[in-house]
């Protein structure tokens, strides 16, 4: 029934917007595996316009992105296929597990395999480094410091927490799905029952559900940031520096947008 709802939203956006839509995904939490019964639906899309809105001396100004407010739990929005590739070349960690989710609503011909091939070329382990950890300290902040947590906010430390772990290893871009970052890198035993426990907790409970912390839990996460902070700066010095991708993408932009037309 959603599904449905998400692609007739799609081709309504496509026809009042006047664009074509190369890419619809859901983001978030359905992706990533956990979510709740009441959790929004996060779709992302990538889109392109005719060649000569592109081919203008104000394409700097005009805008880039395609919002639509939140209603009936279905949050989507969307990016230019230019913003897209700019910000690919700069490894987004975002865009990049846009097109590796796992639940996929609009594919259009060739284009979204050919962003994935970029997104493989495009990723920056220095990057996604400082996104996950980044993210993960920052909602740690925010979300973990009572004595009751909602159950959702584990989640949004723990998953950036095993992302930067998968990326520390040199694994490459860390997966969407929150099961195979746990089975690609946890090894220790007491979280991971500690995360399964909840984990099915989470997908019967609402999105507002809070429970008293789980010490296992907080020790694992304070015991990741410690590493972190002592290992940090050698795990930066032995990544790979990034390599200069502006001619592959400016290629690909030129042959999607003649594909389009």
């Amino acid at each position: 029934m959603m599904r449905q709802t998400i692609l007739q939203k799609l081709e309504e956006i496509e026809w009042t917007e006047e664009v074509r839509i190369l890419y619809a995904c859901e983001s978030g939490s359905r992706a990533w595996g956990f979510a709740s019964p009441d959790s929004d639906w996060d779709v992302r899309f990538i889109y392109v316009r005719p060649p000569e809105w592109y081919l203008s001396v104000d394409v700097e100004r005009k805008r880039d992105v395609i919002e639509r407010p939140i209603t009936d739990d279905l949050d989507i929005n969307g990016w230019d296929l230019r913003k897209a590739l700019w910000l690919m070349g700069k490894s987004n960690p975002g865009l990049l597990e846009w097109l590796a989710s796992p639940i996929v609503y609009r594919e259009d011909g060739v284009t979204p395999q050919r962003l994935r091939a970029l997104r493989d070329e495009c990723f920056s382990p220095r990057a996604a480094w400082h996104h996950y950890v980044s993210m993960a300290h920052n909602n740690l902040r925010e979300s973990l410091q009572g004595e009751t947590v909602r159950l959702k906010k584990y989640f949004y430390v723990l998953r950036p927490l095993l992302a930067a772990r998968w990326v520390a290893r040199g694994m490459g871009a860390p997966p969407v799905l929150f099961e195979d970052l746990l089975s690609g890198v946890l090894e220790e035993q007491s979280v991971r029952n500690a995360i399964d426990d909840l984990t099915r907790r989470k997908r019967q409970s609402g999105e507002l559900d809070a429970e008293p912390r789980i010490p296992v839990l907080h020790e694992f996460i304070d015991t990741e940031f410690a590493w972190i902070e002592r290992e940090s700066a050698t795990l930066l010095d032995a990544m790979p520096a990034d390599k200069p991708l502006a001619e592959p993408l400016n290629r690909a932009f030129r042959e999607i947008i003649d594909q389009a037309a």
